[in-house]
């Protein structure tokens, strides 16, 4: 089937969000989490449970927990502290999610993100627009958004030799897509603010910061307490 057979157009079902790769959990303790299957997505927003945020700060962590270098200081030695020391120290944070795009009338996922693709990276989307008119997202699938003159052309899997789905949208309506995606991530970082000094007291500060550069939004704007 050739390629131009899989594109379809319609401009108002189809929806951007941000999330994120959810693995199982089972043995956490440190704080409530949520139930989840390995390899799923949460949605982040500004409408999570305290528990879902709870969850969300759980997989950013883990995502960084491993050993950082000696410049980054010793590793504590309570067991939240460990578990939170990647985040808190590393320069260069990962996420494991990106902005999903799916088509509502199929829903079908036409950009997924993909292995090695991460929220921190978002603003790839801004190079679609403004940029190189062109950015990948990951592997498995080979997801890619291409600006075409006044087009924005999202193919699911680029590496399919017998062709991949394929939808096109104006420019404008994604970048309306990409603004409401980022206020989604801007809704959940205050949520998690909010849980941190909650339930992280002794370190709610360092985890917000820590979270806005794994999410790319360190100059984030807080509202008076």
């Amino acid at each position: 089937m050739a390629v131009q057979q899989w594109i379809r157009h319609h401009p108002h079902v189809i929806v951007m969000h941000p999330v994120l790769e959810i693995s199982a959990a089972d043995d956490f303790v440190l704080w409530p989490v949520g139930e989840r299957e390995s390899y799923g997505y949460l949605l982040l927003n500004g409408g999570l449970t305290p528990t879902q945020v709870g969850t969300a700060v759980m997989q950013i962590a883990a995502c960084n927990d491993f050993e950082p270098e000696d410049e980054h200081g010793p590793c504590p030695t309570d067991s939240v502290g460990t578990f939170l020391h990647g985040l808190l120290t590393m320069p260069d944070l990962f996420a494991a999610g990106g902005f999903r795009v799916t088509e509502n009338a199929t829903d079908t996922v036409f950009v997924e993100p993909g292995c090695c693709n991460g929220l921190e990276t978002w603003r790839d989307w801004l190079e679609v627009l403004d940029g190189t008119g062109c950015s990948y997202f990951g592997h498995s699938p080979s997801s890619v958004a291409e600006r075409v003159g006044d087009i924005v052309r999202l193919t699911y899997d680029a590496c399919r030799a017998d062709g991949s789905p394929v939808i096109e949208l104006s420019v404008d309506q994604a970048r309306r897509l990409v603004a409401g995606a980022r206020q989604d991530l801007q809704d959940f970082l205050g949520l998690a603010k909010a849980w941190a000094e909650q339930h992280l007291p002794a370190h709610a500060a360092a985890v917000t910061a820590a979270l806005a550069r794994a999410l790319d939004l360190e100059h984030a704007q807080w509202p008076a307490s």
